[in-house]
């Protein structure tokens, strides 16, 4: 039982028709984004192995709140301790880093010189240099290459896995820092050394080498790398070595400790040696808790220097005062004080230890902080209440008899004096016993870990990325390949030119199979090329069920017509007018009719093909008269169906249509045969068809879907009318199945089970 084709529903709304057209092209260039997707989830594994990997160490440092070795600390409140912030300042500063630079050889840059692209891939794998013998295959085929491929990827200079050198000491002068030297190894034990392809000398491993004029020292203790591999040595400046370092390193601090933070300090460092990550790390938190200590041991040895200054002088004054006392009373006799003039002499003495200390404090923190710094504001104040109420005390003791005023005077400066000394002594000895104990507010809670897989690149994820941009690419590739064909996608567009849509035929999967054996030349003779016709190979399927259709409304619109020829072209080539035409016949005669197929198009017709037969003996020789009919015409392996191939190409086509013989031809054969159809060349191409159209009793117009435009049509229709054929209506060939349901057509079926 046969197929048939339905009668077209009416268009779906135009949102369905975005949204179905926009799914449809992602089916229809589904092996498009397939290919793209895989092209660039292969280069995204391919980048995600050739990527260096970057490991990253970490170290806790936490800074403690820890009383100082200055007496006032407390008076002087939490402004006496760095911030956390200045701590990370102090962490990156070129003070610490440097000193980390001068402890290790983060400056000496050993670099091998490795393959194009997969080089560090394969030192890093450890991958063993090959042997390229010529008896080995690869060997062989380097052999025979007309250029010398080893010496343009630098083969024999290259260093591969398990190769490498130990620089013990490379020592340069300030003009050739950040200048690269190049080792290329003479053997085990010797090198060369070069600036750029200047030689420099020659080096034994195991001693100290000088090179131009002792600017360069270098030692290398050891080689393990066969004849000519090359090692790239540089020697950073100092200032380039720390930048190189801070660049790798994050100070993250806790939350700051006066709002109840724990004062942790957490170090990272990335890089792609992990024995240097663990090495750079350990060496940066050691020398910020040593410069810590150093800090702190300054402050003591500052406060104790200016103590051990004022003690001398302080002493003299005691001595002094000690003196004028008993000077006086040895003059005056024995004076007694009174139970208030022995009070304020107990209060003045209290003041000026508290006074002294007071200066003592605002000496210490003239070192660290401006005066209008908050605590040196009010140590100020401080020391100001206490200098007027010592003024206080002076008037009262100027308000007492004369003899009190002086011993009270005497006595006070005595108290005083022996009472600032004292204390000093106390606070120098104090100091002395803090300094030995010194250990800083710095503690290292965890030396260095470096991890053992490395941070990026994440290999997982670059796939997946690279994975979903392949796809998007696709997508859109997809995308704009549908948006940029502009060509007629429904009937109604045709009916819209004035056309009525005799047809519309689905593409056939197993018309493209037979196609592609058709350019095969290799199967040129096979019998599914003999029998090329679809409708005889595969007569159930759509496109032939759709040109059944299209013969019967053919039956229709030729009895009024002046003869049974029927004229079928198109716009332009490739709109599958060929195929329309072997099958719209084969099918014609399968349904008991006697029609002859014509190759109309003499210039590139290949008709023949499909029938294995060939192109001379034909058309052109028929209408120039070197053949008769009889000769021209060809049975097939159809029953009713004859066929006329193109001939061979004559100079002009035209001008053989034109003759009257082509008339006769037509007018004769045409009673002969129930239906005549003559394949013509593109009518924007040539004049071909509106003069074969002139005499046959029917024209059609065929269009593509989605490759013939609007446009084409209307100029077809045109060159057609001007000559005086008008069209009888158009055929729509090539809608894809997998896109019909979005355009508001759909070809049912029913079959034998």
């Amino acid at each position: 039982m046969t197929k048939m084709s339905s009668i077209p529903i009416s268009p779906p709304s135009n949102n369905d028709i975005n949204l179905r057209r926009f799914f449809g092209n992602l089916l229809q260039y589904k092996w498009w984004i397939i290919g793209i997707t895989l092209i660039f989830m292969t280069w995204g594994w391919i980048y995600g192995q050739l990527s260096v990997p970057i490991y990253q160490g970490d170290a806790l440092i936490q800074i403690e709140r820890r009383g100082t070795v200055n007496p006032l600390a407390d008076a002087m409140g939490g402004e006496a301790e760095d911030s956390a912030l200045a701590e990370v300042r102090i962490l990156r500063s070129r003070m610490v880093l440097g000193q980390v630079v001068d402890q290790t050889d983060i400056d000496t840059l050993v670099q091998p010189r490795r393959l194009p692209i997969v080089g560090e891939y394969v030192q890093r794998n450890g991958i063993a240099r090959p042997e390229l013998d010529n008896m080995s295959p690869v060997g062989w085929l380097l052999e025979r290459l007309p250029f010398n491929l080893l010496d343009a990827i630098g083969f024999d200079q290259s260093v591969w896995g398990g190769e490498s050198i130990q620089v013990s000491e490379l020592a340069v002068d300030d003009e050739y820092r950040n200048v690269s030297f190049t080792l290329r190894v003479s053997d085990t034990n010797a090198y060369q050394l070069y600036r750029g392809d200047e030689p420099l000398g020659d080096g034994v491993v195991g001693q100290d080498e000088r090179f131009l004029d002792g600017a360069v020292t270098l030692r290398v203790a050891e080689i393990n790398a066969p004849q000519l591999s090359e090692f790239n040595l540089t020697k950073l400046s100092r200032t380039a070595a720390i930048g190189y370092l801070a660049s790798r390193l994050d100070v993250i601090p806790d939350a700051a400790r006066g709002s109840g933070g724990t004062g942790i300090i957490t170090l990272l460092l990335r890089g792609e040696n992990r024995a240097e990550i663990n090495e750079s790390l350990n060496a940066i938190a050691r020398t910020f808790l040593l410069q810590n200590i150093q800090r702190r041991s300054e402050e003591a040895d500052k406060r104790l220097a200016f103590l051990e200054e004022q003690a001398p002088v302080i002493r003299e004054n005691l001595n002094a005062a000690e003196n004028r006392l008993n000077d006086y009373r040895v003059e005056e006799g024995s004076v007694d004080l009174t139970s208030e003039s022995a009070s304020l002499v107990t209060r003045f003495i209290e003041l000026e230890e508290r006074i002294n200390e007071l200066e003592v404090s605002e000496e210490e923190m003239s070192q660290r902080y401006t005066r209008n710094h908050p605590a040196y504001q009010s140590l100020i104040r401080q020391r100001s209440r206490l200098l007027e109420e010592r003024e206080r005390l002076n008037a009262r003791i100027d308000e007492m008899p004369g003899s009190q005023q002086e011993i009270i005077r005497m006595t006070r400066d005595v108290e005083v004096a022996q009472s600032i000394y004292v204390s000093m002594l106390n606070r120098a000895q104090e100091l002395q016993v803090s300094r030995a104990g010194i250990v800083g507010n710095i503690r290292i809670i965890d030396q260095a870990h470096v991890g053992g897989w490395p941070i990026s690149p994440n290999k997982n994820l670059m796939l997946l990325l690279y994975s979903f941009l392949g796809l998007m690419l696709g997508t859109t590739f997809a995308v704009v390949l549908g948006l940029m064909k502009r060509g007629v996608e429904t009937p109604q567009q045709l009916e819209e030119l004035g056309l009525p849509v005799y047809a519309t035929i689905p593409q056939s999967e197993s018309q493209q199979k037979l196609v592609r054996k058709v350019r095969n030349r290799r199967d040129k003779y096979s019998k599914s090329v003999i029998y090329g016709a679809l409708a005889s190979s595969d007569p159930t399927d759509g496109a032939i069920e759709a040109l059944r259709g299209l013969r019967t409304s053919l039956h229709f619109a030729m009895l009024e017509s002046k003869n049974h020829c029927v004229m079928i072209t198109g716009p332009t080539a490739e709109l599958g007018k060929s195929f329309t035409c072997i099958n719209l016949a084969a099918a014609c005669a399968q349904g008991g009719q006697r029609v002859l197929l014509i190759d109309g198009d003499m210039r590139k017709g290949h008709l023949h093909d499909a029938f294995g037969g060939s192109a001379e003996h034909g058309f052109s020789e028929l209408l120039a008269g070197k053949i008769e009919w009889h000769e021209a015409i060809r049975s097939t392996e159809i029953e009713g169906l004859q066929y006329i191939s193109r001939g061979k190409k004559p100079p002009n086509p035209a001008e053989l249509l034109m003759q009257k013989r082509f008339s006769i031809f037509v007018d004769g054969f045409s009673p002969e045969y129930d239906l005549v159809i003559i394949d013509t060349p593109p009518i924007l191409a040539v004049t071909d068809a509106a003069i074969v159209g002139k005499l046959a009793g029917t024209s059609l117009l065929l269009a593509r879907f989605q490759v013939t435009t609007s446009k084409e049509i209307e100029a077809a229709l045109r060159r057609l009318e001007a000559a005086g054929v008008n069209p009888r209506g158009c055929i729509l060939n090539g809608i894809e199945s997998r896109l019909a349901r979005q355009y508001g057509y759909q070809y049912y079926s029913y079959s034998y089970s």
